[in-house]
């Protein structure tokens, strides 16, 4: 039996009722309390003097007793203890709360180190409640706990330390060469030396070792899974014609856009089935890419199908792929929730004959009477906005048939990794020639009737704008609601013009009406919530006006300012803020300074942390025990290349059978 396996309660000290309170840390066997690891550490070595520590700090303090404890009964249930100790320079007057045994264990003359937050004047010091320990008997490096009300640092620390005493040897998992190459210390001297140093520099030499096991048994376990996914293709493309495809277009690709197209043929060629991400910046030109798969797939002789998260986006991409398939002989159909009934019936009738090649639609592709005759190809458009049980229904539609999921949401490669184990990953980070760079302005709110005279003098020269704003109804902050910000507008500054208004509360039916009006035309300025940050494409707006900017993330921002831009004439993003922090102006300079979504995004990682952008599948992922997403994307990518040598070199990881049984452990709780 693996000794992570053993109770925590047979632990000597432990017992049956202290494990319950472990329990409730997350221990509850002894691999759970090895890795349950220190937050800090006490350096009972690293004394000072009263006159070299400032008022209030909290320090070491080497120190001898010069008066016996003097009792006094405050109230009932509150007693302390007063006695005087001294540095050979200065006395220091120590209190002690309610502790009789240890103002008991006291003896004048002996010498102790004290522990503890120092108040000093000019003549004399203070302590109150400080940590005592003998001079001669001091802990050393003392390792501090996560703990509990019932269960304190030093109990915790008297588990380890009997735990650790029964293991003889901690059986490596990397290899020596392994090691070396990237000078990492052994498994079994990073655990004793992260729980009790001998020295705090090697807590930092521990915790490296530790961080990169956990990160490389996290990819390793990814990339296997993956693996496992990754079934047998029953839709090997004999032929390529992706190539083809893209000497068609009426535009030269990107270099980008040509290595994605080239993983693609790649996927859909090889052994197992494709299961690609498409992800790049708004107008980095996925759709062209997602085409060039299917028309390679078509001319297979197979079908294909994309599921959109919404009516309009759905039809958007219908309109698409028909200009872009205009002269290749490719039949397009689209089937959405409101698509007549007779003409449901007539399209389902022709797909199950294989009479149409490209089925676009929303999550009214995936019904049960929906049949294909040979599905081969499935691509999603923004995969978080479907649930897990949407994307396998329209999987479900084929014997295993390849998937391409595409997303215009930059995450950092380093956390793509994670966020998108299960997936390969092509990134285009290019634009297609002739785009122009969206100008990009921060300003505060004394420039509203500036802003509002330029959107006027924009629109009147037939063009469009957005307006964002954050809330919908009144709340318990200041900003104007998006509701009340809209009727302001159109009996104020844009009286006269047509303005229409979007927010996440609207039914489906309604927002759809809405977008759909806005794109025709027929609205000159949207005022919306977020709703619009992945949205229909609007070739026409070309400002788009964000309120209280520094409520939002930069991604966020980047995806918002995505909106525009999106044709070839000049187009602004105009940020409004009156917050006048450093950081604050610091994050929006840099929306200002760059159009990169991939910049931005590594910025947003680096000052927000990674929640933004795991969102949804977080769930999904194992939990990790010291490796920070936030801080240790450096190690994270070395991990990658360190997986990818050992899967080269040993497919089934047979040379590394702890590391199997870690990677088994990480991931028996997961989703995956």
């Amino acid at each position: 039996m693996d000794y992570n396996d053993y109770s925590i309660q047979y632990i000597k000290g432990v017992g049956e009722k202290r494990a319950r309170l472990f329990n409730k840390l997350g221990i509850f066997d002894v691999g759970g309390l090895i890795h349950f690891y220190p937050r800090k550490y006490i350096d009972w070595n690293n004394t000072v003097t009263v006159k070299q520590a400032d008022s209030g700090d909290i320090a070491f303090i080497k120190a001898t007793m010069i008066t016996p404890v003097k009792e006094s009964l405050i109230r009932k249930g509150l007693t302390l203890y007063k006695c005087n100790f001294t540095d050979g320079e200065t006395v220091i007057h120590v209190t002690i709360f309610n502790n009789k045994y240890l103002a008991k264990s006291l003896r004048t003359f002996d010498d102790y180190v004290l522990y503890g937050k120092i108040e000093k004047n000019f003549t004399e010091a203070r302590m109150s409640s400080p940590q005592i320990e003998k001079a001669d008997n001091k802990p050393g490096i003392q390792p501090v706990y996560p703990a509990t009300e019932n269960l304190n640092s030093k109990a915790i620390s008297k588990a380890v330390k009997s735990a650790l005493d029964k293991i003889e040897f901690f059986e490596d998992t990397l290899s020596d060469e392994i090691k070396q190459q990237y000078n990492l210390c052994s498994l079994d001297w990073a655990i004793r030396q992260i729980h009790f140093p001998t020295d705090l520099g090697n807590v930092e030499k521990a915790r490296k070792r530790l961080i990169f096991d956990e990160l490389l048994t996290l990819r390793l376990g990814l990339i296997k899974f993956k693996s496992k996914k990754s079934n047998k293709n029953y839709y090997k493309l004999k032929n390529d014609f992706t190539t083809e495809f893209l000497k068609l277009l009426p535009f030269t690709p990107t270099g980008a856009q040509r290595k994605a197209v080239g993983d693609c043929a790649m996927d859909m060629q090889s052994d197992g089935a494709m299961n690609r991400l498409i992800q790049g910046d708004v107008g980095s030109g996925k759709t062209a890419v997602a085409a060039a798969a299917v028309y390679s797939v078509i001319k297979n002789g197979y079908q294909s199908a994309f599921m959109a998260p919404t009516e309009i986006l759905a039809r958007q991409h219908y309109e698409t792929f028909l200009r872009l398939f205009e002269n290749c002989s490719v039949t397009v159909e689209l089937l959405t929730g409101s698509t007549k009934v007779k003409e449901k019936r007539e399209i389902k009738q022709r797909l199950a004959q294989g009479e149409i090649d490209l089925l676009i639609g929303t999550h009214a592709i995936i019904q049960n009477d929906v049949e294909f005759a040979d599905l081969a190809l499935v691509i999603t458009d923004e995969q978080h906005r479907f649930g897990v049980e949407q994307r396998a229904a329209l999987a479900m539609k084929g014997a295993n048939p390849h998937t391409l999921v595409m997303s215009a949401t930059p995450i950092p490669r380093t956390l793509g990794l994670i966020i998108y184990g299960d997936l390969d990953i092509s990134v285009l980070d290019e634009l297609p020639p002739g785009r122009q760079e969206i100008r990009t302005d921060v300003v505060n709110s004394s420039y509203h009737e500036r802003i509002y005279k330029f959107i006027r003098k924009t629109v009147d020269s037939g063009h469009q704008a957005y307006i964002v704003c954050s809330l919908v109804e009144e709340g318990e902050n200041d900003l104007i609601p998006a509701t009340e910000y809209a009727e302001n507008l159109s009996e104020g500054a844009f009286k006269g013009y047509n303005l229409g208004l979007l927010h996440g509360k609207m039914k489906p039916k309604e927002k759809e009406a809405v977008m759909s009006a806005f794109a025709r035309g027929d609205v000159d300025i949207l005022v919306s919530t977020t709703v619009v940050e992945v949205g229909v494409d609007v070739p026409n707006a070309t400002i788009m006006l964000i309120e209280n900017a520094d409520r939002f993330g930069l991604s966020q921002l980047h995806q918002l300012r995505g909106r525009v831009g999106r044709g070839s004439d000049q187009s602004y993003c105009i940020l409004v803020s009156d917050n006048k922090s450093d950081s604050c102006k610091e994050r929006l300079s840099v929306m200002k300074n760059t159009n990169d979504g991939f910049k931005i995004a590594d910025y947003d990682l680096q000052t927000r942390g990674p929640g933004d952008f795991f969102g949804k599948r977080q769930h999904g992922l194992p939990n990790l025990v010291i490796a920070d997403m936030l801080k240790d994307t450096e190690t994270l990518a070395i991990c990658q290349k360190c997986a990818e040598q050992m899967i080269a070199d040993d497919p089934n990881l047979d040379k590394y059978p702890q590391l199997c049984r870690n990677i088994t452990k990480m991931f028996k709780n997961t989703d995956f």
